[in-house]
């Protein structure tokens, strides 16, 4: 099977979609006006010789090969990106590749995940920058939260960055100031995923892009204490499936509630959700955390969706007064058991 970044899906509302269909559409046009034919060819061209390196880092069989696709892949986007006013290319058949815009067309961001084994994920990254002149302005990213315990703790550079597949930008303004939210994605261990929320900024004197800061206002519960983060995320276990992503009509980031399905709140692989969600709302340049969205949940939660995994209310583990539905809560047990075991290859003849 091979590897292919999941869709949005079920869960963006038509405005987003139409903000959406609005962005590309300047994205294109600014493409027409400022890349030449002769630029246009070329990237084609490189776009055509980095899709195999793209797609073998991430789906070949053997880690040795993986890495060394992943370094000629980087060497030859590098190359491609390097072409005059490449900003406004928009490299869409590297399907295994993240490639987000910012809202404002400022910059864009490139991330991809990069699997060593079984156990171990890492992520790298790009920040290109647009410029008046067409010429490159690149920002790689250097993952570093493998040497990290705490990675909520810090504000850090590119040259340390907690490392995530981004899946979206939001665009917020505080006392004339752009704060660009970042939501993303990583596969992290054996058993466990994490989803990560994180505000970028650039250093007004440098330009250089810095991750995180005091941003997040977070609420206590059984597991956390209140405090002030400097990013954000949730762990779960692998097989499970969680929403987390932003609500324009509600000017929300809205994620699944979790809790352990094994009454095992230390160990975060046992988390899964249980079927409601709390959020961030941006207020006064803070992300404040919502501990309760919804009363009831609303359609476009109840749907599944193969990207967010939108859990089904009717598969939901608490009721309407929120207690647990000790039985729900085993068979989902089972069955995320079941999908974690091996599969039993065919004999041969």
């Amino acid at each position: 099977m091979h590897y292919r970044l999941p869709e949005i899906g079920n869960f963006t509302p038509m405005k987003a979609v139409f903000v959406l269909l609005l962005s590309l559409c300047f994205v294109l046009r600014a493409s027409a006006q400022r890349l030449k034919p002769a630029d246009a060819k070329m990237l084609r061209q490189k776009e055509d010789s980095l899709k195999a390196f793209a797609d073998s880092m991430i789906n070949a069989d053997y880690a040795g090969r993986r890495f060394l696709n992943d370094s000629l892949f980087v060497r030859g986007f590098v190359r491609a990106l390097r072409v005059p006013n490449s900003f406004y290319y928009p490299f869409d058949s590297l399907q295994s590749i993240s490639r987000l815009y910012a809202p404002d067309s400022s910059f864009r961001l490139f991330t991809w995940q990069l699997k060593k084994d079984e156990y171990f994920y890492f992520q790298k990254g790009a920040i290109q920058v647009k410029t008046k002149d067409g010429s490159l302005k690149l920002y790689p990213l250097f993952d570093a939260s493998m040497f990290t315990s705490k990675p909520d703790d810090s504000v850090r550079s590119r040259n340390n960055w907690i490392g995530a597949l981004y899946y979206r930008i939001i665009e917020k303004e505080w006392q004339g100031k752009k704060y660009y939210t970042l939501l993303g994605f990583d596969g992290y261990t054996v058993g466990s995923n994490r989803k990560w929320m994180e505000v970028l900024t650039f250093d007004p004197q440098s330009g250089e892009p810095v991750f995180g800061g005091p941003f997040f206002m977070v609420q206590s519960d059984s597991a956390k204490k209140a405090s002030v983060a400097n990013r954000f995320h949730i762990e779960y276990k692998k097989e499970a499936s969680t929403t987390f992503n932003y609500s324009p009509e509600k000017n929300m980031v809205i994620f699944d509630h979790l809790i352990s399905e094994s009454d095992e709140p230390h160990r975060a692989e046992t988390y899964i959700p249980d079927g409601d969600f709390e959020g961030f709302e941006w207020k006064n340049g803070k992300w404040v955390q919502v501990k309760k969205v919804f009363t009831d949940v609303p359609d476009e939660f109840k749907r599944v969706d193969p990207y967010l995994g939108n859990a089904p209310t009717e598969d939901a583990i608490r009721d309407k007064n929120g207690k647990i539905d000790e039985k729900k809560l085993e068979e989902r047990s089972q069955r995320n058991a079941e999908k974690a075991k091996p599969k039993e290859k065919p004999k041969q003849d």
